[in-house]
């Protein structure tokens, strides 16, 4: 197995498990199991943005067709998405650990609907899995070359991945509108039946 295949699979293996560890982060519904698993979450997202980081900072560094030159053009398509990660979702999963830390105190304090909810919040686990799933095709093009860039593969190839990137958001936001519904109070009755305040 070439070199350069074998860090974009190690690269794919730790952004796909992130990626599965935080889609599972709102099914949770202990305060302590959700700090645990947003700590392995924590620690896989950092591992892969180093991990991506060095690759890149190597593949600019070296001359010529390196193993590190084609491992770092198999990145171009997921810097985008590792940049977001960086930037927003490595704050949010910080804050999630330390809200759901607060309440962990007792082994079965459960999480409520507003942890579960931010927890559900599509900037934690959508930009994750999609740099995962960004690195697939470099991983796909080192190890079968003629698979993606055959005559009349790319454009549906292209497609696929934005519909189903697409498709990912949106059940992201489907899950996290549906959890913030629940954490939102309800109205008293009396106040339902007064109806609106006019002033």
């Amino acid at each position: 197995m070439e070199s350069h295949l074998t860090v974009l699979l190690s690269l794919t293996a730790v952004w796909l498990a992130a990626g599965w560890l935080a889609d599972g982060l709102p099914r949770l519904d202990h305060a302590r199991a959700l700090r645990r698993r947003t700590g392995w979450v924590l620690a896989l997202t950092l591992t892969g943005l180093g991990l991506t980081a060095a690759v890149l900072v190597a593949g600019l560094s070296s001359a010529g067709a390196t193993a590190a030159d084609r491992a770092a053009a198999g990145l171009t398509l997921a810097a985008l998405p590792a940049l977001v990660v960086a930037a927003c979702t490595v704050r949010r999963v910080r804050r999630l650990r330390a809200g759901a830390g607060a309440l962990s105190s007792a082994p079965e304090t459960p999480a409520p609907h507003g942890l579960r909810a931010s927890a559900a919040h599509p900037l934690i686990g959508l930009p994750v899995q999609v740099t995962g799933l960004a690195i697939l095709p470099a991983v796909i093009a080192a190890s079968t070359p003629d698979l993606l860039f055959g005559p009349g593969v790319t454009g549906p190839a292209i497609t696929v991945g934005v519909l189903g990137v697409a498709a990912i958001g949106v059940r992201h936001a489907l899950r996290h509108n549906r959890l913030v519904e629940r954490a939102v109070p309800a109205r008293p009755a009396s106040a339902r039946a007064a109806g609106p305040l006019h002033v």
